[in-house]
């Protein structure tokens, strides 16, 4: 795998803004976060962003009900949705929203004539089954039962005339694409789905509603006033919209993040593969614009079972757990405990118990007691691994030995695991090296040499100082290969090892440097408790 350093741009979807962030759109903001965090620790430039859809035709109904004007009421969600970066710690860099940045309309247009341009729209008559929380046609074959597979509810039946892109003329394209691996869809499973919906044969698609049924709100068509342009269309623009596209290819934003970027990645949920994978790519095949390299595909989070989904009602605000719980408890649940494939049923007692068994019983626990071992063995200083004195010492100890090449290949496996968006496969390396620690610490009892030293063997001591200089270097290993997942607990654990900011480098081999009088032993993370009056949904 190389190691030079990329240009590396990750977006999430952007989500309606209908009703405010659940915990189902919070791991995908966390997703692309690790993977932000950890392209930047190895050295990459990193573009992080996300957004909302502004534009949808479910947020002018929610705000009818809620009885406001359309920009009022989404104004005020998409803060909510904005306030997920201090909720959950994330570290994007822009967040874009369709209805208020200057950036997207140009942008929106400018897509939309170039496609124009290549001849791939026309305007003709259509009535299909459409439900509007999908915002999506359906065919009656896709319905259960007569009912929208996602929102459970009988789609509305539309006649009008609209424009359509003709999705068709990419078929053959879109399958090269995917059997030469230069659009890489993760999982397999997700990949495999594109490949039957190109098998079954693709039907060009509407990208426009009549101002009337948009009830006047969305990016009006260039050159129609009867016409806006359908939401999925404007909003799978913000990828490059935001990038100052509007203003032409040659915008250094668009030709440093999008045209010359090394890896542009999207995350999304399994519900908008066809969008991303099909929809997308075809519309900048069609416009003669650089594609996505890789879309990675999560899989639902549920509440007995079922999809968290405001439309349902049985979402769960992820503001109340990090208040109670704290953003890095939440973020270590979503990226280490959901699988790549299949959906992962939510509780409250699975997130206290992950947190209190890998965060405070493992990186946690393993920190305090080897700063309080160098403090009470060796006065808070660090035994010094480089010293000729503990060379024998140091051949002799095969687990010491094991634990130091575990830690040395550490980054590569969390390399690997994330190259594959294996989120919780790269967290299991790192917990895997905390119970290799432990099991070190148990196995070369410091308490017993630190007794035999006491005692005059002067043998014991310098296996003592092997061995607290062995752990400590582990602690710091783990500091750094923790930050991508839970920022803050990395940092405290760094602190207590002696790390500063400057000597994390880009690996847990680059930990070296490093202070040799460590703080006082504090603890990094206390247990959590589940509140009484707090029941799982």
């Amino acid at each position: 795998m190389s190691t030079a350093p990329q240009r590396f741009y990750v977006t999430t979807s952007i989500p309606y803004v209908n009703a405010d962030p659940h915990l189902g759109f919070a791991l995908e903001l966390v997703q692309a976060d690790v993977l932000a965090r950890h392209r930047r620790l190895r050295g990459d430039e990193v573009r992080y962003q996300s957004g909302t859809d502004d534009n949808a035709l479910k947020n002018v109904q929610a705000a009818e009900r809620a009885g406001v004007p359309v920009q009022e009421f989404v104004d005020a969600h998409a803060l909510a949705f904005e306030k997920q970066r201090e909720v959950l710690n994330l570290s994007y860099d822009d967040f874009l929203r369709t209805s208020r940045d200057p950036r997207h309309r140009p942008g929106a247009d400018r897509l939309w004539q170039a496609c124009a341009d290549a001849g791939d729209l026309y305007r003709r008559h259509y009535e299909g089954l459409y439900c509007v929380g999908c915002e999506q046609f359906y065919t009656e074959d896709e319905l259960l039962d007569g009912l929208c597979p996602q929102h459970e509810v009988p789609p509305q039946l539309v006649s009008e005339e609209n424009w359509f892109f003709r999705l068709s003329r990419y078929q053959d394209a879109l399958r090269d694409l995917l059997d030469s691996g230069a659009l890489r869809i993760e999982p397999q499973a997700r990949a495999n789905e594109v490949r039957a919906f190109l098998d079954a044969g693709l039907n060009d698609f509407s990208i426009s509603r009549s101002i009337d049924r948009a009830h006047g709100w969305g990016v009006p068509v260039p050159g129609d006033p009867t016409q806006v342009m359908y939401v999925w269309w404007d909003a799978l623009g913000n990828y490059i919209t935001s990038l100052d596209f509007g203003t032409g290819e040659d915008a250094e934003a668009f030709r440093t993040w999008w045209h010359d970027s090394d890896r542009r990645v999207h995350v999304i949920g399994k519900d908008i593969v066809r969008f991303h994978a099909i929809y997308w790519p075809a519309m900048l095949l069609s416009a003669g614009l650089s594609l996505p390299t890789e879309i990675f595909v999560h899989d639902f989070l549920t509440a007995n079972g079922r999809k968290f989904s405001k439309s349902l009602g049985n979402v769960v605000d992820p503001v109340k757990l990090t208040e109670e719980f704290g953003a890095d408890a939440l973020r270590w649940w979503l990226a280490a405990k959901v699988p790549k494939l299949g959906d992962t049923d939510f509780t409250l007692e699975r997130l206290v118990a992950a947190a209190n068994r890998d965060l405070a019983g493992g990186i946690g626990n393993l920190t305090q007691r080897v700063v309080s071992m160098v403090h009470r063995y060796r006065d808070g200083v660090v035994p010094d691994l480089a010293d000729p004195v503990l060379g024998d010492v140091r051949r002799d100890d095969a687990d010491g030995a094991a634990l130091t090449s575990a830690c040395g290949e550490l980054p590569g496996r969390i390399d690997r695991a994330l190259a594959d968006f294996d989120l919780r496969t790269a967290a299991g390396a790192v917990t895997a090296i905390i119970a290799q620690a432990n099991r070190y610490v148990e196995e070369v009892a410091p308490w017993l040499l630190a007794r035999a030293e006491r005692d005059g063997e002067e043998d014991a001591g310098r296996r003592l100082d092997v061995a607290l200089g062995v752990l400590t270097s582990t602690v710091r290993a783990l500091a750094t290969e923790l930050r991508p997942f839970v920022p803050d607990l990395a940092a405290r654990v760094a602190a207590q090892c002696g790390l500063t900011p400057e000597s994390t480098g880009g690996t847990a081999a680059d930990s070296g440097a490093a202070e040799r009088i460590l703080p006082p032993p504090a603890a990094v993370f206390p247990r959590l408790e589940l509140p009484l009056d707090l029941v799982t949904p």
